[in-house]
């Protein structure tokens, strides 16, 4: 018989009507990949302080919908339905085990704890003198720092809360926004309801017959079992006749949604071969994507078309500049002066792109690499809400680590490769767009030419690096050794790396040569070699978490462990009298 106490099973989940302890649980939540679980962890962390609530993005991202909803199946990605399965009752069994056993190691690790008896501490060491001390009389009086960070304080916030000054963008250089014709149009929803007005009067429910033909079709396309049961069903008994259904099995209903209901872009997959290895990339038609953001009614309002200047001060100094949403920033107003010298009228979309390997159960739990896609003319305030959908799933990147490629340098370089290909499949349509424009209808039904525009990438640091083939900095040549320094590099040279980018077809050594003395990795043909417009190095956006909470921490830590105020003794003291955290 154990001598140590059985967990008690007193915390029931709701998202698969299971048991666990009270420390199961939390575990439990924190990595399941159940999504109706995630979701109760979701809605607790709502009500809960934690390390989120600092600004700071989760750790773990989850797939939270983007402008065409959450109900993605595997149907959507030429997949059977059904691959995906919940956690059997079995597997549960085995999940409460391992939380027992988890809890019975954590008593046996406490079973000689006493909670009044003092942790062992270092000595202090006696030499320490204190920190130097300051010269009192050369500092000047808080009394007059006082008076004069409240005076600073009240003139920034004076100037934070009034509207900038705005310079608009002079219509004799361009005349961005400018309708293609002066009849004023539908967009996509407003067209496909005067269709269904026209073709089906009085039948709400239109395509289709009824509101039980809608809700049969709307069940088996979300909460059905598969085609194949859904075929099988409708062939018991004459079952489509006696229900008044305008299908028969689910080759036909699905004719019906293809055909007769407006939808989203359908993905594509393709197939990279890396060294006798195939890989599958699943995405959608860019420029499609691009059109069902720009036409969305929802965001009509809030769409920009035009750069503007914006600044703190009526007299419009350049030192009083703000920069803020998309729009204020230098690359789009020089970018429209470009245009207009060719396209006059022209209509800037600035595409926006972000990457990150996520866990979905999509793909049977598998790691997957999504690329979403957003539009700079949507204010940051609708993008940066998941809630407002504001993002496209653009598709899905191969993730291997090539392991049958033995090499070390050649796997780098050829994962490198493949997410190139990849993207290059995903966004080369945004070339030819890009030069010569395209007719686009908005949300507010008004036909405009617009281009599309490669104009930032949102990713970590090593993504960063990946996009931009670089080593150290994805902006600038300075060399790794001078990291941290405070001095400011050279800003890479576009032109010079196009240049040596070309040499890909000749000599190798020629090529590796060229690619070294720009200072950038031998990828070939990275997926923005082509686009108009664009410099990839001045595209890249900051990466908050690593490249600034992170990187501060990092240098803060060590200033304090080798600093004479504190020292490594000192801080780990500090750390072993913290609170601890629920999630840890």
């Amino acid at each position: 018989m154990s001598i140590y106490s059985t967990p008690t099973l007193d915390a029931f989940c709701e998202g698969c009507s299971t048991l666990f302890s009270s420390s199961g649980y939390s575990r439990h939540l924190a990595t399941t990949t159940n999504p109706r679980c995630r979701t109760i962890l979701d809605k607790a962390d709502e009500y809960m302080p934690g390390v989120h609530d600092q600004e700071q993005p989760p750790s773990a991202p989850h797939f939270e919908g983007d402008l065409f909803g959450q109900d993605y199946s595997e149907q959507d990605f030429g997949q059977e339905p059904g691959g995906y399965q919940h956690p059997t009752d079995e597997n549960h069994d085995n999940e409460i085990q391992d939380d027992e056993i988890q809890d019975d190691e954590i008593q046996d690790d406490h079973l000689d704890f006493d909670p009044n008896e003092p942790d062992w501490e270092p000595e202090v060491d006696r030499q320490y003198q204190g920190p130097p001390q300051r010269d009192e009389e050369h500092l000047p009086s808080e009394s007059d720092n006082l008076q004069r960070t409240r005076a600073e304080q009240t003139e920034n916030e004076r100037n934070i809360s009034q509207e900038p000054y705005k310079k608009l963008f002079p219509k004799s250089k361009g005349n961005p926004g400018a309708p293609m014709s002066s009849q004023k149009g539908n967009n996509e929803y407003q067209a496909s309801q005067a269709q269904f007005e026209h073709t089906s009067a009085g039948n709400p429910y239109a395509p289709f017959t009824s509101r039980l033909d809608w809700e049969f079709a709307r069940w088996a396309k979300l909460r059905g079992p598969g085609s194949t049961a859904i075929n099988e069903l409708l062939a018991l008994d004459n079952m489509a006749e006696k229900l008044g259904l305008s299908y028969k099995n689910s080759a036909e209903l699905n004719k019906i949604i293809d055909e007769s209901l407006p939808g989203r872009p359908r993905f594509k997959r393709e197939e990279i071969v890396v060294a006798g290895e195939s890989f599958d990339i699943y995405f959608r038609d860019v420029i499609e994507c691009v059109r069902a953001l720009f036409g969305n009614p929802e965001f009509a309002s809030y769409l920009v078309f035009a750069p503007e200047q914006h600044y703190s001060d009526p007299a419009c100094r350049s030192e009083h500049r703000i920069y803020h949403e998309m729009h204020t920033g230098k690359w789009w107003w020089s970018t429209q002066i470009a245009l207009k010298e060719k396209t006059p009228g022209a209509t800037i979309i600035p595409i926006i792109i972000s990457s990150d390997k996520t866990q979905l159960t999509l793909f049977r739990g598998k790691t997957a690499y999504p690329v979403y896609l957003t539009i700079g003319n949507i204010p940051k305030e609708i993008r940066k809400k998941p809630s407002r959908q504001a993002q496209i799933l653009l598709g899905y990147l191969p993730t291997t680590r090539l392991k049958h490629i033995t090499s070390p340098t050649s796997r780098r370089r050829a994962l490198a490769n493949l997410f190139h290909c990849g993207m290059k499949l995903m966004l080369d349509p945004l070339i030819e767009a890009g030069k010569h424009g395209l007719p686009m209808r908005g949300g507010d039904g008004v036909l405009r030419r617009c281009h599309p525009l490669f104009a930032a990438f949102v990713g970590d640091y090593p993504e960063q690096l990946l996009v931009t083939c670089t080593k150290v900095c994805p902006t600038c040549d300075i060399p790794h050794d001078e990291l941290g320094s405070g001095d400011l590099g050279e800003p890479r040279d576009l032109q010079a790396i196009l240049e040596a980018l070309e040499l890909v077809d000749g000599p190798p050594g020629e090529f590796f040569a060229a690619c070294r003395d720009a200072g950038i990795k031998p990828i070939v043909h990275p997926f923005w070699e082509g686009f108009p417009y664009t410099n990839i190095f001045r595209a890249i956006t900051p990466d908050i978490l690593h490249q600034l909470y992170q990187g501060l921490i990092k240098h803060l830590v060590a200033w304090l462990t080798n600093s004479r105020a504190f020292g490594p003794i000192e801080v780990d003291a500090r750390c072993r009298r913290m609170p601890p955290n629920h999630t840890t």
